[in-house]
């Protein structure tokens, strides 16, 4: 089975990858920008994300071997990675397999290392949605707010909402499969995997996620690593400060 995704403008491939619990319209106005750039950029939701497939495996192996795939299937050689999160994770170990189809890789704000899970609330609040009696984005909104206060995080996590048919709504994300395999989010790169090309790591600096003493395992996984920290920016740092974010990606990749 292909992966969906959303194809933005014409010139050298660049492929965006979402994180976990996302979906490739989080990045929609970030990949109209870079399609300026003649970027043909190709937005992808990755497995049990989105409008791709739900599948009861899920890993970085297949993930990887997904996104393998798709580049065959659209026959993207050289092609420009950038990743987010999960979705970094994923690029990281692309890269390392198939250096052949990467021309630069980007990551944003994830490190190779492991991460102990960390998303019990929210994938428990997902989890308990009724759709029998929740009717409207509204009472969906109301329901998580018991799992997850955050606003901000919940707005997030309901754009995975839809109709399913008319009175009867759902949610893209394979909740079911991603609860079972949350475990296998954090893992950490393994230990083998290099990608000698060029490579740039971006974190936001209110983010925890890549630390200062991540250099090192970053500098043994890919070499000719930059990191670049984007200013004013958690975790979300191209939601968060797009402007900083989209300029550091630009000059990295021309």
């Amino acid at each position: 089975m292909q992966l969906h995704s959303n194809i933005i403008g014409e010139g050298t491939a660049f492929v965006i990858l979402h994180g976990f619990l996302g979906m490739s319209d989080n990045w929609k106005t970030l990949g109209l920008r870079f399609s300026e750039h003649n970027y043909q950029v190709h937005l992808v939701d990755q497995r049990n994300h989105g409008r791709s497939f739900h599948s009861d495996d899920f890993s970085y192996e297949v993930l990887a071997e997904d996104l393998k795939a798709y580049c065959d299937e659209h026959h993207l050689k050289n092609i420009v990675l950038l990743g987010h999160s999960m979705g970094g994770k994923t690029a990281m170990l692309f890269a390392s397999k198939y250096p052949e189809y990467i021309s630069k890789l980007l990551v944003a704000d994830i490190s190779p290392r492991f991460y102990p899970v960390h998303h019990d609330a929210i994938l428990n609040g997902l989890g308990a949605l009724d759709f029998s009696e929740i009717k409207s984005r509204g009472a969906a909104d109301k329901a998580l707010a018991q799992y997850v206060p955050d606003l901000g995080t919940r707005q997030f996590l309901l754009k995975n909402l839809y109709w399913v048919e008319q009175g009867q709504l759902g949610l893209r994300i394979n909740v079911e499969a991603l609860t079972e395999h949350v475990s296998e989010v954090g893992e950490a790169l393994p230990i083998h995997a290099q990608f000698d090309g060029e490579t740039l790591f971006l974190r936001g600096d209110k983010s925890e996620y890549i630390a200062l003493q991540d250099e090192s395992i970053i500098k043994t996984h890919f070499p000719n690593a930059k990191i670049v920290t984007i200013k004013n920016a958690g975790h979300w740092l191209h939601a968060e400060n797009p402007e900083d974010f989209f300029q550091a990606v630009i000059h990295f990749i021309k």
